[in-house]
């Protein structure tokens, strides 16, 4: 258990760790006040025996425990705010943490599984980790601190009756450390089971439009219903120990209370106690173990707290790619790989490509699904280290960049866009968030967007849901060609930003392409025959090599990949129906 804490301590960091020590410290005060009942009643105790109760005792035990009681209120108050706002602050910034670095971490982590981890841990974890780690932590330190302080009290009073309270309390405490082991256990397989399930669910909810499509939504909810009930038996195992446990603490408790009262009365009765402290004893026996019941069942939740830590500093620990490189600013743009290998896992996805992509120059990058087209332009940026040969930017490798400094030099517009929940002029502002207001309308302007933006209840005001849901694929397109735009940055990369376009939105599309790519080094993967004609040269990838390059006219009198790839285009544009 002082590991945990401990442990807790230095997850929650500096300034919050003080708030818990001074909480703690104020525990002990408070349970200092709550054990001055027994004095109070030892005197009232006295003068009842002695047949003296004056107006004086009364008012003295009556005082004691009145002034104790506003004391200990008062202090449980202001320790209770400290733990819960030390509690609320620490998983706030560790969310923060968490998202930091995840910027720095290679785009091969991210999948299902390590989304579902994140959102667990970020979501669930830490609420829990707010919320019953402050009260767990309160309850148990007081209920403990509260016990030891009788138990001082009785064995300063009284050595025989104290070793009988001490030999109660280690009963106690070795039944408690078998439960948090047995919890260690039982924890693991619930936070596995918590993380299955919001993966299940965010694999539900992101392919409705697949599960509708091919009428698989009786698998899908058998897996959403496995993962619920796994998730419910997993609750319910960590639930029979501790129940389990607890009455074994709670038998621990009330025997060493009867071992109190029979001691005491023994030695009052063989005329080694007094009678005023044999009462006070068995008045002790009786509220020794008030507060440690509570402490004893609450600390099996701190085997869930020390694996909540566990799981935050897991997703910390993953090795962030090398991002303390200079801050850089390139006097030019031009692109260049170096004999190039990269693998995911222990597939080959490049193999010694070498390309120069002048500044300022268009290039196309063309090939069949899976020759590693995305792959090429995503370590141009860094999203993954190379494997072999190296990257530059304007002649200096990206690995001497500090992240930050690279990612400057980037904007990109993917096939599939994300928009966030929040209003449209604030997504314009994701590209550069201190933007005045007409920023954003002169780049949504040569984007293509604004009369559309205008047309919406609130204009620029207006919320979006999660991932621009509310609007058409080109709307949400333009938008990301803003939020590009308002960057500005001097290369810009586009993965399939015109597939999935419908007529309608095309040309006010291209038309922003063309905004956003006038007098920039740009790197494009089209499939469109009329998207790749015009640029300057033409990269085509297979298997991960590059088989062809040059312009449009010197690749269509070469036979290869390329100019089947023009003729299939010829061919099904020719097609009437």
């Amino acid at each position: 258990m002082l590991e945990t804490l401990k442990k807790f301590f230095a997850f929650c960091g500096e300034d919050n760790r003080k708030l818990f020590v001074t909480s703690i410290w104020l525990g002990v005060l408070s349970a200092i006040c709550s054990a001055m009942r027994i004095p109070a009643a030892y005197l009232m105790i006295c003068a009842l025996l002695e047949d003296h109760v004056t107006m004086g005792t009364l008012w003295s035990s009556f005082g004691i425990i009145v002034v104790s009681v506003i004391i200990t209120i008062c202090i449980n108050m202001k320790s209770t705010m400290l733990q819960t706002k030390g509690g609320y602050r620490a998983c706030a910034g560790k969310r923060m943490e968490i998202a930091e670095h995840l910027r720095y971490l290679p785009m091969g982590w991210f999948n299902a599984n390590s989304l579902g981890e994140v959102t667990s841990v970020t979501t669930n974890t830490m609420e829990n980790m707010a919320n019953i780690a402050t009260r767990v932590v309160m309850i148990t330190t007081k209920g403990f601190l509260t016990t030891g302080v009788i138990a001082i009290m009785m064995l300063l009073s009284d050595w025989r009756v104290g070793l009988v309270t001490l030999a109660g309390l280690l009963v106690f405490l070795l039944v408690n450390a078998a439960m948090q082991r047995k919890e260690q256990t039982v924890s693991q397989r619930k936070f596995h089971a918590d993380e299955r399930l919001v993966t299940k669910v965010l694999e539900y909810v992101q392919g409705i439009a697949e599960v509708k499509n091919f009428d698989l939504s009786k698998d899908t909810t058998t897996q959403v219903g496995d993962a619920v009930d796994e998730c419910r038996k997993a609750a319910f195992g960590m639930e029979v120990p501790s129940v389990v446990f607890i009455f074994l603490q709670f038998l621990a408790n009330k025997f060493t209370g009867v071992a109190v009262c029979i001691s005491a009365l023994v030695f009052y009765f063989d005329g080694t106690m007094p009678l005023a402290k044999c009462m006070t004893m068995l008045l002790c026996s009786f509220i020794l173990f008030e507060q440690l019941d509570s402490a004893g069942s609450f600390s099996t939740l701190f085997r869930t707290i020390d694996i909540g830590v566990n799981q935050a500093n897991a997703i910390l620990d993953v090795p962030p790619m090398d991002i303390d490189g200079l801050e850089i600013t390139p006097e030019r743009c031009d692109i260049a790989l170096e004999h190039v290998d990269f693998s995911y896992d222990q597939k080959k996805i490049l193999d010694d490509v070498s390309l120069t992509i002048p500044e300022k120059s268009t290039v196309a990058i063309v090939g069949p699904s899976g020759s590693g087209k995305t792959t090429l332009c995503h370590l141009m940026a860094r999203f993954w280290d190379v494997q072999g040969g190296r990257v530059t930017l304007g002649g200096r490798d990206v690995k001497d960049y500090s992240y930050d400094s690279l990612m400057r030099n980037f904007s990109f517009v993917f096939q599939r866009t994300y928009l966030f929940s929040d209003t449209i002029a604030n997504n314009i502002r994701f590209g550069k968030p201190d933007a005045s207001m007409d920023e954003v309308i002169a780049a949504a302007k040569k984007a293509r967007c604004h009369d559309f933006i205008m047309a919406l209840p609130e204009g620029y005001d207006t919320l979006i849901g999660e991932g621009g849901a509310s609007l058409s694929g080109g709307e949400r397109q333009r938008i990301t060609i803003a939020r590009a735009i308002m960057k500005d940055a001097p290369i810009i990369v586009l993965d399939e930003a015109t597939a999935n376009v419908d007529p309608e939105n095309e040309k006010d599309l291209v038309e922003a392409i063309q905004e956003l790519t006038c007098d920039k080094t740009v790197i494009m993967i089209a499939h469109r025959l009329k998207t790749v004609r015009h640029a300057d040269q033409i990269v085509v990838l297979d298997g991960g090599k590059i088989v062809q390059q040059g312009t449009h006219a010197e690749l269509v009198e070469r036979d290869g990949i390329y100019r089947r790839f023009v003729v299939e285009r010829r061919q099904a544009a020719g097609w009437k129906v």
